[in-house]
């Protein structure tokens, strides 16, 4: 289902009066201390010491039209469930203003041309919910196969053209548009050395986010719902976090069908799916079914494996296990960070820990997605009834001396 607005198709005419005082000091206040910094060195304390003159001259060059974003600063951070390294662009103090500003008003106009399905980065939505969606539709609808695909290195190969394309499609304000298109050409500077911009979005941007997702909106989601749908005579449903997204359909024929036509779609803009990432499985309560008592596949969504189950009641179920990738990462983390951290005050260190720990926690402690807790009193009884050999010396080294 879509928001109703979607419907309503208007050009926005201007928006530049909005990158004004009054929202980038609002901008300003927001951006949390001690953020890392672009290339200008600029911080949000050193920045707001000339506060107002800074805002001024800011606002002046934008209204001549001779404001330029710098390049970003490319740094690295370690890939979840991977030895590779994700590459971030963190923007020059001024420009992340700006982008702030820009980025509030591309929420504004996009929340209600995207459809319901997608949850990556908009107000009010999370994984959460979007995992919550998935189980609704696989146990309440008619679901035999589930198409498990995975864009290949999305944020580096967004096309610009396209991009700008979709953008013209809803704005007719030339100076804004003309402001993202100098964003996505800023270029990135590593080790000094600067790097030209042809292609991608760089993570670590406040825009990059909403416009990641508007350039899905128009691979994806509207081919899916307007072509995709109409050419299925079975139910057909996706759900989509920016670029992870699963698509379960009623028929096998029309999700090997949609697996087909979804690689030629891509590639017309740009992308192009991971082929050792991207499946088709039989998933449901009705491959359940069929499969008798051989063993279902699972899929992976959003750090969670998917898995066919039953309930205590032996009714149908979706399970869920944190990811083994995601898991392992984790727990490589946790044992790198406690090594490095062996000769620290050890309430210090276990006090650092539950902080570690918690944020893992929270996010995949879902209902049915993890073991049975093992309480103090219910492991002092089995200690009790199944004691554990305790350590003593067995040999006496010193006997013979």
């Amino acid at each position: 289902r879509k928001n109703s607005r979607a419907n309503e198709h208007e050009k926005v005419q201007t928006l530049m009066h909005y990158v004004n005082k009054e929202n980038l000091e609002e901008v300003h206040k927001q951006q949390p201390k001690g953020k890392a910094k672009g290339i200008d060195g600029e911080s949000k304390e050193t920045y707001e010491k000339d506060l107002d003159s800074n805002i001024a001259e800011l606002l002046k060059q934008m209204k001549q039209l001779s404001y330029r974003p710098q390049a970003v600063r490319r740094a690295y951070i370690p890939k979840a469930g991977s030895d590779k390294m994700r590459p971030l662009g963190i923007p020059a103090y001024r420009d992340r203003l700006v982008q702030g500003v820009m980025q509030r008003v591309l929420d504004q106009i996009y929340e209600g041309k995207f459809y319901d399905f997608s949850y990556g980065f908009r107000a009010g939505r999370s994984c959460h919910q979007a995992i919550r969606e998935v189980n609704q539709i696989i146990m309440t609808k008619k679901i035999n196969c589930v198409v498990d695909a995975d864009i290949e290195g999305f944020f580096d190969n967004v096309d610009h053209e396209w991009l700008m394309k979709f953008l013209e499609h809803d704005i007719a304000d030339k100076n804004f548009l003309r402001y993202i298109k100098r964003f996505l050409k800023a270029g990135a500077m590593e080790d000094m050395k600067y790097h030209e911009s042809d292609k991608g979005t760089r993570q670590g941007g406040l825009i990059s986010p909403v416009l990641e997702n508007i350039y899905l909106h128009y691979v994806l989601d509207v081919w899916f719902d307007i072509v995709v749908r109409k050419h299925c005579k079975g139910e057909a449903y996706m759900v989509r976090y920016v670029d992870d997204f699963v698509c379960m359909f009623q028929y096998e024929n029309e999700a090997n069908n949609f697996f087909n036509a979804l690689q030629l779609r891509l590639g017309k803009f740009g992308l192009k799916l991971a082929k050792d990432k991207s499946r088709i499985i039989r998933f449901g309560r009705f491959a359940k079914q069929n499969s008798a008592n051989s063993k279902t596949e699972t899929f992976d969504f959003l750090g969670f494996t998917h898995i066919n189950g039953k309930t205590q009641k032996g009714k149908y179920t979706v399970l869920h296990r944190t990811s083994k990738k995601k898991l392992k990462a984790k727990k490589q983390a946790v044992k790198d960070w406690l090594t490095a951290n062996t000769h620290g005050e050890p309430s210090e260190v276990i006090k650092l820990l539950n902080l570690k720990l918690a944020g893992h926690y929270r996010y995949y402690g879902i209902s049915r997605s993890q073991r049975a807790c093992l309480s103090w009193k219910r492991y002092k009884m089995l200690l009790e009834n199944h004691p554990i050999i305790e350590p003593r010396p067995y040999v006496d080294i010193w006997q013979a001396l």
